[in-house]
């Protein structure tokens, strides 16, 4: 018998900041497995973003958007309807995969969910169960003190698959994260500041650290993590995972992390509009960037990149 249903969480409209402010190891054979995302900190000269006049489109005489445009339209609301579901977006007060500035666990938590062999949309339907109430599992904290019984009954009320084994999962990610990465600045674990003190701020470190202490953790999940916390970590920007990249590609922006930063820098006037979380510029900056691999990897996994590419090219910039 499933567990007692309990009440399932909607969805959220804001860039929250985590805390509500504004804003696939051991060290082993499997640690060679990992590919780490492309991560690169000098432009190749060869490859200067584009920002104006048209090109020719793939799929015929149709002019296809300019990269300013296509940046303009991902950092939109517009946007949304094509790269996230409409359950994901519709509700302003709940915490959400879509729309909130999650907290280092959250997205840890979120990437452990997305990692497992299931739809995008039951993977966002289990994150915004888990991070509302009355679960609310917003640091690896709360998470244990829930319990299994809860664990268990929060995945339940997701109605999403491999349940028990998500569940289970979930709880001995919040004891591995007190038990080896929690400090006096994060007894709670919600910044993860442990992985940075044993990583010595170097991505490919942490990667190892966490896939050598977190059982099931593999590529897929610690590329989904490092994609998205890069605009609260800094040594993990700029990176683009394989996975983004094809959908970069697809709908015709730069692959490589540089081409894409400097891309944004040349478009900041226009982007800075954009209601961002971030304590200062260059980390609102860095979240532009999380929006823009997201939003692309959103609009490739629900099927939209021919309707985001033709209503980009309708923007005006």
């Amino acid at each position: 018998m499933p567990p007692k249903k309990g009440t399932s969480a909607k969805k959220s409209k804001t860039d929250e900041a985590p805390g509500g402010k504004a804003d696939d190891h051991p060290k082993t054979n499997a640690v060679a497995e990992i590919k780490a995302p492309t991560k690169s900190k000098k432009r190749k000269a060869d490859t200067a973003p584009e920002s104006q006049g048209a090109r020719k489109s793939a799929r015929g005489a149709k002019s296809a958007p300019t990269h300013a445009q296509l940046l303009s339209f991902l950092l939109s609301e517009d946007a949304l309807k094509h790269s996230s579901p409409e359950d994901d977006t519709s509700d302003s007060k709940l915490r959400t995969y879509s729309l909130t500035a999650l907290n280092p666990w959250e997205e840890l938590l979120s990437a452990v969910i997305l990692s497992r062999p299931i739809s995008h949309r039951l993977g966002m339907r289990a994150i915004r169960t888990v991070l509302n109430g009355p679960y609310s599992f917003n640091s690896a904290k709360a998470t244990q003190t829930a319990g299994a019984e809860k664990q268990h009954q929060a995945l339940w009320d997701a109605r999403t698959q491999h349940k028990d084994k998500t569940a289970k999962q979930i709880g001995g990610l919040a004891d591995v994260i007190l038990d080896k990465f929690a400090s006096t600045s994060d007894k709670e674990g919600k910044s993860l500041a442990g992985v940075h003190d044993k990583g010595g701020d170097e991505m490919e470190e942490e990667m190892k650290i966490l896939k050598s202490s977190i059982k099931g953790v593999g590529e897929t999940g610690l590329n989904i993590f490092f994609r998205r916390v890069q605009w609260q970590w800094p040594s993990a920007y700029p990176n683009v995972d394989g996975k983004t990249a094809d959908s970069l590609r697809k709908l015709g922006l730069p692959q490589d992390p540089s081409d894409l930063v400097e891309l944004i820098k040349a478009n900041w006037k226009a982007i800075k509009k954009v209601e961002l979380a971030g304590a200062d510029e260059e980390q609102r900056k860095r979240r532009a960037y999380v929006m823009v691999l997201e939003r692309a990897v959103g609009t490739d996994l629900e099927g939209n990149i021919e309707a985001v590419v033709d209503a980009a090219a309708k923007v005006s910039v």
